[in-house]
């Protein structure tokens, strides 16, 4: 199985109304034939420590069977259809895929 996992930082002036159809993006992704299960949140108030990252205003978490159907979620239309729809809104992202 390969967990991919992405952590968007957004630009800070989006409305939230644009906050809101990026979230309905994130949902979209699930629908993807190869994407095997998925879910977003947004960063925990948890205590600040040397090794905690919660700067970040979004973590999306999708799961394949294989890295195959990994590859092919990156590839698929509806994909490509956030990435050109959203990516305008983002200051940075950051992806960490774990095969397990």
């Amino acid at each position: 199985m390969v967990r991919h996992n992405v952590y968007f930082w957004l630009d800070p002036s989006l409305t939230e109304e644009q906050k809101a159809s990026f979230e309905e993006g994130l949902r979209a992704l699930f629908e993807i034939g190869s994407v095997k299960a998925g879910s977003f949140g947004k960063a925990a108030a948890t205590p600040e420590r040397p090794v905690t990252h919660n700067t970040f205003d979004y973590a999306l978490v999708l799961e394949f069977d294989s890295v195959a159907l990994h590859d092919a979620y990156q590839i698929d239309p509806e994909h490509e259809v956030f990435v050109k729809t959203y990516s305008p809104w983002f200051r940075e992202v950051r992806v960490f895929d774990t095969l397990f």
